[in-house]
């Protein structure tokens, strides 16, 4: 980890200290997706198993799950693992049913009446990841505010293993969320599939979840067409920043640090801290820990592109993580609540030594999938809002039109749209009243 010190930076070197590993949007990643998604609308599933088998070195008959393979996959699991998604599911219900968007209906004048209805999103289409891992978490983060805004058909993409088959847990968590059709697809390909639709699969309004490069490059390619996919943001890799005083415990920092540097080779993790001392020892537990760890080589390629940052006070350590907007922010310090008003960017906050960023990884009730790459400056994380629209209603009577029309009429006036004034004023003439 490189050691920074911030009160001897100008602003370039400021800059620098907090730049992320650079994302490629290269020639060749672009022209590839676009000859993927091109193969995919002009050939549709013909060109979804060409392309499976030759990236995932799998032949499919059918590309949708069967009941018999979902059935099949339960009951490989073990009544541990199925257990936990059930009680993982039922927290992340209960917490986004509770902060889910509500109907508004307000007088904004007398016999003027506006208000907010929400209407689901008719099919979604979710993608999973599963390249260093399968991650039925996701399925579940994606699948249970989904469900919750109503949405009328849930499709769901996973790559598909070599044997033909998907990861059992993320079968599990989609069957157990109630998505209602799940694809053997990964990649660009089934971004494709998902944003114009094959014989197989279904397509979708909206695009939502995380993956690689290709998934998205592939998601910002069908956005820009308009005969293509809404998508909910961007993604880039996993992120973490640690603030923490003098009396931290280095060792919960260093997993907290290390649970994120495992995600990948390019995920950043960084610790901001007025204490030198504390830096020390968290950078030797980092390593002692590493070691220990199954992805130890992939922490250390992470580790390699992230920061310790020596702060002047806890002020410092604050505005820094600002500037930074991390997707996840852990604040490790003697009263981490007393931060929370000051914290302007992130996609999601820890609050203290018992509270591992795993939590909100898997179980806590909260989202997992947040904007990453600095875009906590102004997207949220995924949440039953990202699964609807909110409309606005307005009535007015005729009350209504006489107390406010003049003012509509006003402003038409002013940016020269007479008919927008005339569509106020000849109501009102029929009403008797002055223009």
């Amino acid at each position: 980890m490189k050691r920074i010190d911030w009160n001897t930076l100008d602003e370039a070197g400021r800059d620098a200290a907090l730049a992320r590993p650079a994302q490629s949007r290269s020639k060749a990643l672009r022209e590839g997706v676009e000859a993927i998604v091109a193969d995919v609308r002009s050939r549709g599933d013909e060109a979804l198993r060409e392309l499976t088998a030759r990236y995932d070195g799998a032949t499919l008959a059918a590309l949708e799950v069967t009941d018999e393979e979902f059935a099949a996959a339960e009951a490989r699991l073990d009544p541990a693992l199925k257990a936990a998604v059930r009680e993982a599911a039922e927290r992340i219900e209960r917490f986004h049913r509770a902060a889910a968007p509500t109907a508004v209906s307000v007088e904004t004048a007398p016999g003027v009446r506006v208000e907010r209805v929400l209407r689901p999103i008719r099919r979604v289409g979710l993608y999973v990841p599963a390249g260093g891992a399968p991650l039925p978490s996701t399925a579940i983060m994606l699948g249970v505010p989904a469900g919750l805004a109503g949405c009328q058909e849930v499709v769901l993409c996973t790559p598909v293993q070599a044997n033909g088959r998907c990861d059992d847990a993320v079968l599990f968590a989609a069957r157990a969320t109630g998505v209602h059709k799940v694809f053997k697809l990964g990649g660009a390909q089934a971004i494709a599939a998902m944003a114009y639709g094959t014989a197989s699969v279904p397509r979708c309004d909206k695009l939502v979840g995380p993956g690689n490069a290709w998934v998205t490059e592939a998601k910002l390619q069908v956005s820009g067409d308009p005969d293509g996919a809404a998508i909910d943001r961007p993604a880039a890799p996993s992120e973490v920043l640690v603030i923490a005083d003098a009396d931290a415990e280095p060792r919960f920092i260093a997993a907290d640090l290390l649970s994120q540097a495992e995600h990948g080779p390019d995920s950043q993790v960084l610790l901001v801290s007025p204490s030198a001392e504390l830096l020390d020892k968290v950078e030797a537990e980092v390593e002692r820990q590493r070691l220990e760890l199954p992805r130890a080589d992939t922490a250390a390629s992470a580790l390699a592109e992230s920061r310790l940052v020596h702060v002047r006070d806890l002020g410092q350590a604050l505005a820094v993580s600002n500037r930074y907007a991390p997707e996840h922010l852990i604040i490790q310090t003697a009263r981490p609540r007393d931060l929370l008003d000051g914290v302007e960017s992130a996609g999601s906050v820890f609050l203290g030594e018992w509270t591992p960023e795993s939590l909100g990884d898997y179980c806590s009730g909260s989202n997992h999938v947040l904007p990453t790459y600095g875009y906590a400056r102004s997207y949220s994380g995924v949440s039953v809002a990202s699964f609807q629209k909110q409309v606005t209603v307005q009535e007015a009577s005729a009350a209504g039109l006489r107390a406010i029309g003049p003012c509509a009429a006003t402003l038409a006036a002013a940016e020269q749209l007479e008919a927008h004034r005339r569509a106020v004023t000849l109501r009102l003439e029929a009403m008797g009243a002055e223009a």
